[in-house]
């Protein structure tokens, strides 16, 4: 499965980025296919581990925040494999 999320910390000021490297720090540590863009944290793996990933980054970000805003968008597959890149090159060879 491929997971997009966005955590945002509420509540500690105008800019949160020091809390979102701490969450996206979680992601890139965890060995799991991900990249991350302006908007969303992408992450691929299984159900269980995707999960406990997201928990563990909202978790950290609630160490800094009195209040945490999640947003996940979730393309469950099964079998299928290395989707997170896969996805993008298949639009690409589309356009040549």
């Amino acid at each position: 499965m491929i997971a997009a999320f966005s955590i945002t910390p509420l509540g500690i000021g105008t800019s949160v980025s020091e809390s979102v490297a701490d969450a996206v720090r979680l992601v890139r540590d965890s060995g799991l296919p991900n990249e991350t863009n302006a908007m969303f944290t992408n992450v691929e793996g299984e159900w269980d581990e995707v999960m406990a990933l997201i928990k563990a980054c909202v978790m950290a970000v609630a160490e800094a925040a009195p209040r945490v805003s999640v947003v996940i968008k979730i393309d469950h597959r099964p079998g299928v494999t290395d989707a997170l890149r896969a996805k993008v090159a298949a639009i690409e060879q589309r356009l040549g």
